[in-house]
Protein backbone atom coordinates (compact mmCIF):
# COMPACT_ATOMS: atom_id res chain seq x y z
CA UNK A 1 0.00 0.00 0.00
CA UNK A 2 1.54 3.42 -0.93
CA UNK A 3 0.81 6.65 0.60
CA UNK A 4 1.14 9.95 -0.95
CA UNK A 5 1.52 13.25 0.91
CA UNK A 6 -0.66 16.17 0.16
CA UNK A 7 -0.65 19.46 1.99
CA UNK A 8 -3.88 21.33 2.22
CA UNK A 9 -3.87 24.60 3.91
CA UNK A 10 -1.39 24.16 6.60
CA UNK A 11 -3.21 20.71 7.23
CA UNK A 12 -1.99 17.32 6.09
CA UNK A 13 -3.78 14.85 4.31
CA UNK A 14 -2.53 11.22 3.03
CA UNK A 15 -4.48 9.43 -0.78
CA UNK A 16 -4.09 6.10 -0.13
CA UNK A 17 -3.11 4.59 -3.55
CA UNK A 18 -3.22 1.24 -4.32
CA UNK A 19 -0.86 -0.78 -6.69
CA UNK A 20 -2.57 -3.54 -9.38
CA UNK A 21 -0.79 -6.56 -9.05
CA UNK A 22 0.74 -6.71 -12.44
CA UNK A 23 0.86 -9.97 -14.21
CA UNK A 24 4.21 -10.63 -16.35
CA UNK A 25 4.01 -12.42 -20.07
CA UNK A 26 7.02 -13.28 -21.30
CA UNK A 27 7.37 -13.46 -25.15
CA UNK A 28 9.00 -15.97 -26.71
CA UNK A 29 11.67 -15.30 -29.58
CA UNK A 30 13.53 -17.59 -31.46
CA UNK A 31 16.29 -17.77 -34.36
CA UNK A 32 15.83 -20.54 -36.90
CA UNK A 33 17.37 -21.89 -39.94
CA UNK A 34 15.21 -23.18 -42.75
CA UNK A 35 17.53 -25.26 -44.75
CA UNK A 36 15.09 -27.84 -46.26
CA UNK A 37 11.23 -28.19 -46.76
CA UNK A 38 10.89 -30.55 -43.68
CA UNK A 39 11.94 -27.95 -41.26
CA UNK A 40 8.08 -26.33 -41.92
CA UNK A 41 6.71 -28.53 -39.79
CA UNK A 42 8.83 -27.46 -36.70
CA UNK A 43 8.83 -23.54 -37.51
CA UNK A 44 4.87 -24.59 -37.65
CA UNK A 45 5.07 -26.09 -34.21
CA UNK A 46 7.17 -22.77 -32.58
CA UNK A 47 4.27 -20.48 -34.03
CA UNK A 48 1.37 -22.78 -32.51
CA UNK A 49 3.28 -22.11 -29.36
CA UNK A 50 2.80 -18.52 -29.44
CA UNK A 51 6.54 -18.38 -30.76
CA UNK A 52 7.71 -15.62 -32.51
CA UNK A 53 10.20 -16.78 -35.34
CA UNK A 54 13.02 -14.74 -36.94
CA UNK A 55 13.68 -17.33 -39.98
CA UNK A 56 17.09 -17.61 -41.80
CA UNK A 57 16.52 -18.70 -45.10
CA UNK A 58 19.52 -17.73 -46.99
CA UNK A 59 20.56 -21.48 -46.91
CA UNK A 60 17.95 -23.19 -48.84
CA UNK A 61 17.66 -19.66 -51.46
CA UNK A 62 20.97 -20.83 -52.34
CA UNK A 63 20.46 -24.66 -52.48
CA UNK A 64 16.64 -24.84 -54.05
CA UNK A 65 14.54 -21.63 -55.27
CA UNK A 66 11.82 -23.66 -55.82
CA UNK A 67 11.51 -25.69 -52.24
CA UNK A 68 11.96 -22.15 -50.58
CA UNK A 69 8.71 -20.72 -52.31
CA UNK A 70 7.21 -23.68 -51.12
CA UNK A 71 8.30 -23.89 -48.31
CA UNK A 72 7.39 -20.08 -47.99
CA UNK A 73 3.75 -20.52 -49.15
CA UNK A 74 2.84 -23.03 -46.60
CA UNK A 75 4.41 -21.34 -44.11
CA UNK A 76 2.22 -18.22 -45.17
CA UNK A 77 -0.75 -20.53 -45.19
CA UNK A 78 -0.15 -21.66 -41.40
CA UNK A 79 0.18 -17.44 -40.43
CA UNK A 80 -2.81 -16.66 -42.34
CA UNK A 81 -5.21 -19.15 -40.87
CA UNK A 82 -3.85 -18.33 -37.53
CA UNK A 83 -4.14 -14.60 -37.91
CA UNK A 84 -0.11 -13.79 -37.13
CA UNK A 85 2.11 -12.10 -39.51
CA UNK A 86 4.93 -12.84 -41.74
CA UNK A 87 7.16 -10.23 -43.11
CA UNK A 88 10.48 -10.55 -45.17
CA UNK A 89 13.42 -8.85 -44.21
CA UNK A 90 16.27 -8.51 -46.86
CA UNK A 91 16.87 -11.35 -48.73
CA UNK A 92 17.80 -13.59 -46.22
CA UNK A 93 15.38 -13.49 -43.32
CA UNK A 94 11.69 -13.65 -42.93
CA UNK A 95 9.68 -12.24 -39.54
CA UNK A 96 6.67 -14.69 -38.50
CA UNK A 97 4.52 -13.83 -35.46
CA UNK A 98 1.48 -15.72 -34.01
CA UNK A 99 -1.67 -13.97 -33.77
CA UNK A 100 -0.36 -11.77 -30.93
CA UNK A 101 2.14 -10.45 -33.38
CA UNK A 102 2.24 -7.46 -36.03
CA UNK A 103 5.05 -6.10 -37.08
CA UNK A 104 5.16 -2.33 -37.74
CA UNK A 105 5.63 -1.85 -41.97
CA UNK A 106 6.06 1.93 -41.47
CA UNK A 107 3.44 4.82 -42.04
Amino acid sequence: MLKKKKEVDEEEEFVELTEEPTKETKIKIRIEKLKSYADVERIQQLLRENTIVFLNIKELRSKDINELKKATETLKKTITAMDGDIVGVDEEFLILTPRFGKVFRGK
